[in-house]
């Protein structure tokens, strides 16, 4: 009898487990980041704070004022392993003309556990900067673990976050797959149109205001 009730529960949590797995992967197609930004889902959903504002739901809006900062991640991470982050936008300048997708926000390599401090950053981040009219923008969060181990970077470019160049027509897949990292192990995904702030990550970046950012 007790057998028969542990494979019950066992069963129970395998479907609880597949079923919020299918949940996670439907929420990744339905949204269209699988195909525009990844070849698959990830395994788990990503903890995203913006200094208190958590994405609550996939999907949710946040405004560039509130992700003007970068977020604090939380993602089961392995202590031992190494880890890359990513941010970016696949609709630039608008998801109905993405001509310049992917537009880079933030990317740090070699991320000892969940320390992303300590990590090398490639990219320094930018906040959302959505065009006025463009509508809602797409940004996902990434998180990739590197089975090779560290990332040699020592004589890649570094883009500080004052400048767009190296930003737009970025490819966090085709990024993924140079370094043979796997599936993503956890992902997040919010929307952001036009608010005032965008002037100044417009500036910021000295762009014209009509260029996605």
């Amino acid at each position: 009898m007790k057998a028969f009730v542990a494979s019950i529960f066992m069963c129970t949590i395998s479907a609880i487990v597949c079923s919020a797995d299918g949940d996670i992967a439907a929420k990744f197609n339905t949204s269209e980041v699988v195909p525009d930004v990844l070849k698959e889902a990830p395994a788990e959903l990503l903890e995203v704070n913006f200094n208190g504002k958590i994405i609550q739901e996939f999907g949710q809006e946040l405004t560039p004022t509130q992700v003007k900062k970068a977020p604090t991640l939380t993602w089961n991470a392995n202590p031992n392993a190494f880890y890359t982050v990513c941010m970016t936008d696949p609709d630039a300048p608008s998801r109905t003309d993405p001509k310049a997708r992917e537009f880079l926000h933030w990317l740090v390599v070699n991320i000892p556990g969940s320390d992303i401090g300590r990590g090398d950053t490639m990219a320094a981040y930018v906040g959302s900067g959505p065009p006025k009219g463009t509508g809602f923008h797409r940004y996902v969060i990434i998180v990739y673990e590197q089975p090779r181990g560290k990332i040699d970077v020592s004589s890649d470019k570094r883009i500080p976050n004052n400048t767009r160049d190296g930003r737009p027509k970025f490819s966090v897949q085709r990024y993924a797959d140079e370094h043979y990292f796997g599936p993503p192990v956890a992902a997040n995904m919010y929307q952001a149109q036009w608010d005032d702030h965008v002037i100044n990550v417009h500036r910021q970046l000295s762009t014209i205001q009509s260029f996605n950012v």
